[in-house]
């Protein structure tokens, strides 16, 4: 079984990092759907985000709720406490950026509201329409296409959401959570299907040791303010790999909604390669601020091998020494992933990456037998930020800053 290099972290490091990982999973979106709307329309656009998350969310919530083991007994009869603690979990959701509060009634029925919801303090200054779009039409889907993870009958309906009225409503938004046997199964979209087979979604990782220090699952109550610190070493390695998985797993959903809307395989390829140039660049500016990495070549090709881009390591195959790292063929390239766009030929991500850390640094890409190889180097003059970043760095997601939270059981009322 490949050993995941998150494994190299500590267990405090590896706290930090997972909620990260899963901010910038969100940030995903902010990188591609710029480029959406500048080819496609904003109509185009919000039909794209729909099949790229409901063609993920189902896949990866279910891989969570295995790796953690707090899975429905009989699949497909899970109750609310499980949908929530998939939420907490997502990168759909991230912590604290998209600040969820979870009551719950009983197993059947409960309810959601967010304190705080960076997505809308991103979209709101672009005007109602965009709002609508997010808060509607594309969350109707998505946040049932994850429900139905769990439970085929599950429905997410609103209480009351944005546009906010009056303008500085709290919270954000409210929503009902309820299981009920006459409600009709939700239906996957038929990408779903597609991404299903992917190596992906099937992608067998390190299993957790249940003899390390610190929780090994989250099978016991549901809990407000997820403390990642109470995971294991071990199990906080499993939860980074599968939160990579979801981005994979996300930008396949995304190529998939693109394919039939571009116009030639070129436009589609470069789309593509614009959203991971501004996923590269934000995530290693987080990660590389997380850990403190040093400015210099050392930290930067660590950067490199923890960067989402080449992960999980049994998902990507990457070999790192000093001052360089060789990438060969693996699954990822199968499914066409992040990897699969970079090489000798085009190398951007990995400068954007390493220029996140120090402007002065710089990648270059060469052949080698059965793979590329990349080496760190360092410039005499900076290197100005990539277009692409910028556009990711209009989030506030960009540089959020996480707060202290206590973890507290979340009981029936």
């Amino acid at each position: 079984m490949t050993r995941s290099r998150y494994a190299d972290l500590t267990r405090e490091e590896l706290a930090e990092v997972v909620r990260e990982l899963l901010l910038i999973g969100q940030l995903i979106d902010r990188s591609g759907m710029a480029w959406c709307i500048s080819a496609f329309g904003r109509e185009e656009m919000l039909r794209i985000a729909i099949v790229e998350w409901a063609a993920a969310s189902p896949i990866y919530t279910r891989r969570m709720q295995a790796a953690l083991g707090y899975a429905p007994s009989v699949p497909g009869q899970g109750d609310v406490p499980t949908i929530f603690k998939g939420l907490q979990l997502d990168i759909g959701a991230p912590p604290q950026f998209m600040d969820f509060r979870y009551t719950v009634h009983d197993a059947r029925h409960g309810e959601f509201h967010l304190d705080h919801c960076g997505a809308l303090m991103d979209v709101e200054p672009m005007g109602e329409e965009y709002v609508r779009g997010m808060c509607h039409d594309i969350e109707d889907p998505t946040f049932d296409a994850t429900a139905i993870a769990t439970h085929p009958r599950a429905q997410v309906r609103p209480v009351h959401r944005p546009p906010r009225m009056p303008a500085d409503r709290t919270p954000h938004c409210r929503w009902t959570v309820v299981i009920d046997d006459s409600h009709p199964e939700a239906q996957a979209v038929p990408e779903l299907a597609v991404n299903e087979r992917s190596r992906a979604a099937t992608l067998e990782l390190a299993p957790i040791d249940p003899a390390d220090a610190g929780a090994a699952d989250y099978a016991g109550p549901l809990l407000s303010d997820l403390d990642l610190a109470g995971f294991s070493h071990s199990a906080l390695a499993r939860i980074a790999d599968e939160v990579c998985l979801q981005m994979a797993l996300l930008d396949r959903g995304f190529t998939l909604a693109l394919e039939p809307r571009a116009t030639s395989p070129e436009q589609l390829l470069d789309i593509r390669r614009k959203q991971l140039v501004g996923v590269a660049g934000i995530a290693a500016a987080r990660l590389a601020r997380a850990l403190s990495l040093p400015p210099d070549i050392k930290g930067a090709v660590r950067l490199l091998a923890l960067h989402p881009m080449l992960n999980p390591a049994a998902y990507v195959s990457v070999e790192a020494d000093a001052d360089a790292l060789v990438v060969r063929p693996s699954a990822a390239d199968e499914d066409g992933a992040w990897v699969s766009l970079i090489g000798p030929e085009w190398s951007v991500p990995l400068q954007a990456a390493v220029q996140a850390l120090d402007p002065h640094l710089d990648v270059e890409v060469g052949a080698v037998e059965d793979g590329w190889r990349a080496e760190v180097v360092r410039r005499p003059e900076p290197a100005p930020e990539a277009a692409e970043v910028a556009v990711v760095r209009f989030s506030t997601g960009a540089d959020f800053a996480f707060e202290p939270r206590r973890s507290l059981p979340i009981t029936p009322v």
